[in-house]
């Protein structure tokens, strides 16, 4: 035994070693020969971001340089990194619960599996969004509107967990009928408002451009957290000691303070040029929807354990297996809406180049 902790602390320890040294290698090596990141007034219009004014990559090169510039400083880094780093938390956080809690595969814990998968589709998009839409405009409509199908997903994966694991029966009794149709159309409205204002807006953007996004994504939120919220009202009227309530509390604070940092650009405001790299408030919303994303997960998991037998006896599996099915259908709405207007900006962009 104890040679086996000697070795396993030496394989650390070389790990450990190696993983200093790549950034080095990488500084020394392949990053050197790769472009320096530009100013704003060197990049087109599209990609400049209020107040920050370094940090920009340069377009049009191969797209190997975008994927490798996941290891160099720019103003776009921290945005990869933080959701790179949320990502392996939920699949480490959920294999560590299917391999010591009592999950079993049936068909109450499938809104729990597309939960997570619609957690990683909508850190995934919006990894690629961030790393590879400098490659050109075609490249940055396309990856942005493939981030806004993401963000839809994970509407409609919370609403799904939320609807099955954390309502209350009071909650279920009056909303059972319209709660996942509505989420279903909210999410579909969610992605069409964010792809129509990318689409139709130029900066400078107008105000109408926030609110195509802002309203429809509201209101998706406000209709996936309302048994949340609803749970959340009972329990502390009755003084309860639930521990997802706590989990859930924390991902409705963490979600209002990322959305303040999504729809105003501070601390940026206030320092021009001196958060182009670390510290803008793009940055900062990430932060916090990762931490919002990891308390909701925490609380519905709880939620799975501890209610599982409740929901067992509530819940049909034919009506458990449809409501499901309309993920995959919502999905395949909102990518053909993207599709459709990433059409449409093709057609623009070719007429601008005659």
């Amino acid at each position: 035994m104890t040679t086996a902790i000697l070795e396993c602390i030496s394989t650390l320890s070389i790990s450990a070693q190696q993983l200093r040294r790549f950034p080095k290698l990488l500084e020394s090596g392949l990053l050197k020969r790769m472009p320096c990141t530009v100013k704003d007034s060197d990049v087109p219009n599209l990609f400049r971001e209020p107040y920050i004014q370094a940090g920009y990559r340069p377009t049009d090169q191969d797209w190997k340089y975008y994927f490798l510039s996941l290891f160099q400083k720019h103003n776009e880094s921290v945005n990869v990194w933080t959701h790179i780093l949320v990502a392996f938390a939920v699949l480490l956080r959920f294999r560590a619960f299917v391999e010591t809690e009592s999950f079993s595969w049936n068909t109450l814990s499938i809104p729990l599996v597309l939960y997570v998968v619609a957690s990683l589709t909508y850190l995934t998009c919006s990894i690629l969004a961030h790393l590879l839409q400098s490659k050109s405009e075609l490249a940055h409509y396309t990856f942005y509107f493939i981030d806004y199908v993401g963000v839809s997903t994970y509407q409609y994966g919370s609403a799904l967990a939320h609807y099955y694991y954390s309502s209350h029966q009071a909650w279920y009794d009056k909303a059972w009928a319209f709660f996942l149709p509505g989420a279903a159309l909210f999410g579909w409205m969610s992605c069409v408002g964010c792809c129509y204002a990318k689409y139709r807006y130029r900066r400078p953007y107008p105000v109408m451009r926030k609110v195509c996004q802002v309203v429809p994504s509201g209101l998706a939120y406000v209709l996936d957290i309302s048994p949340v919220v609803h749970r959340i009202t009972v329990c502390y009227m009755e003084e309860c000691s639930d521990r997802a309530v706590w989990y859930h509390s924390l991902q409705i604070i963490f979600f209002v303070i990322s959305s303040y940092f999504f729809s105003c650009p501070v601390p940026e405001k206030f320092f021009p040029g001196g958060c182009d790299i670390i510290g803008h408030g793009h940055q900062i919303f990430h932060l916090f929807l990762g931490l919002c994303t990891m308390s909701q997960l925490e609380a519905i998991l709880l939620d799975y354990q501890a209610r599982h037998e409740h929901f067992t006896a509530r819940y049909s599996p034919t009506l458990t297996q449809a409501s499901c099915l309309s993920f995959f259908l919502l999905i395949i709405c909102t990518s053909l809406t993207a599709f459709y207007l990433r059409q449409k900006i093709k057609q623009k962009l070719a007429k601008k180049d005659l």
